[in-house]
């Protein structure tokens, strides 16, 4: 527990687009802003190396960019951007405390939730190779499909998000090599039955891959293992999308913010209204159906404006 105890107006937990777009909003309402930035500062844009879906972007721009750009823009307003994670909360009375790394606590009035997803990835040390290349590893059909265009690739999953990557995919790829783990689907019927309809979406049931293949710059392929009989082969491809899920980062708020069952925050309507008054949650910790920065940024500007009216109406 820690001896010093800060007293703020608004605290953002977490960076990405919806943080930095909430801190920049916030800032320039006079709120005084404190950003802790989280394990992953700039978040999942961090690891994505060509943005060109973001406005205002006509030749494109890094992901690492794209968000030194917005917390540039963020602290020109005087946000306070820290790093640091949220550790422990306790958000039951009309000041939040919110432990930071263990050791600093702070009570704020307001507090925005930009904690973001986690993509959940295979964990072979081949894949996180070729992702950290950024050589062929992607876990956003629709960030980075665009770049396969006319290519072979491997998409990974079975359920609904898996099927609406592949069918996406396969507008633009030559050939969509989807492979499923176990030998019957996850999603609905309709999305199953609308992937096996797709003439240039191969689906390989009871199959998994064993490693992703390249030249250490750039994937080639993939030798993939059939659970059942044990065979191997290698499928060419240039890309490798793996559609097997997010994880939303809310495990301190358990408890205390209303979830989904796999633990989004539930927001009231169109608002960032979470069950709590006072507590507000944007991007895609209570996103998971666009998952897109420019999403997440118009989340974290209502996020910001929904903080400074609860502010006014105390």
């Amino acid at each position: 527990m820690s001896q010093n105890i800060e007293n703020i107006k608004c605290l953002i937990i977490g960076s990405g687009p919806a943080g930095y777009t909430a801190a920049i909003y916030a800032a320039r309402a006079n709120m005084n802003p404190v950003m802790y930035q989280g394990m992953q500062p700039g978040g999942q844009l961090t690891t994505t190396n060509e943005v060109e879906n973001f406005p205002g972007y006509p030749e494109g721009v890094t992901g690492p960019e794209m968000m030194n750009q917005l917390q540039a823009q963020a602290k020109r307003f005087g946000t306070d951007v820290r790093d640091g994670w949220a550790t422990k909360v306790d958000l039951s009375g009309d000041i939040k405390k919110v432990w930071i790394n263990d050791t600093i606590e702070i009570h704020a009035q307001t507090v925005i939730i930009s904690t973001g997803a986690t993509a959940k990835y295979l964990g072979l040390p081949s894949e996180q190779h070729y992702l950290q290349m950024g050589g062929g590893v992607s876990a956003c059909a629709v960030c980075d499909g665009f770049f396969y265009r006319k290519q072979d690739v491997i998409i990974v999953g079975a359920g609904d998000s898996a099927c609406e990557e592949a069918h996406y995919l396969s507008h633009l790829c030559n050939k969509v090599t989807m492979l499923v783990r176990s030998e019957k689907f996850r999603a609905s019927k309709i999305m199953e039955e609308r992937v096996r309809n797709t003439a240039n979406i191969e689906i390989l049931m009871s199959s998994e891959i064993d490693e992703v293949l390249g030249d250490g710059q750039l994937v080639s392929g993939v030798r993939v293992v059939n659970r059942v009989t044990g065979e191997k082969q290698e499928i060419a491809a240039t890309g490798v999308f793996v559609a097997i899920g997010h994880k939303p980062n809310t495990d301190i708020f358990a408890g205390q913010l209303n979830m989904d069952e796999t633990g989004y925050l539930i927001t009231e309507g169109k608002t960032s209204k979470t069950n709590i008054p006072g507590v507000f949650a944007c991007g895609d910790v209570q996103d998971k159906d666009y998952r897109q920065a420019i999403t997440a940024a118009g989340s974290g500007c209502i996020a910001a404006l929904d903080a400074e009216r609860y502010l006014a109406s105390k």
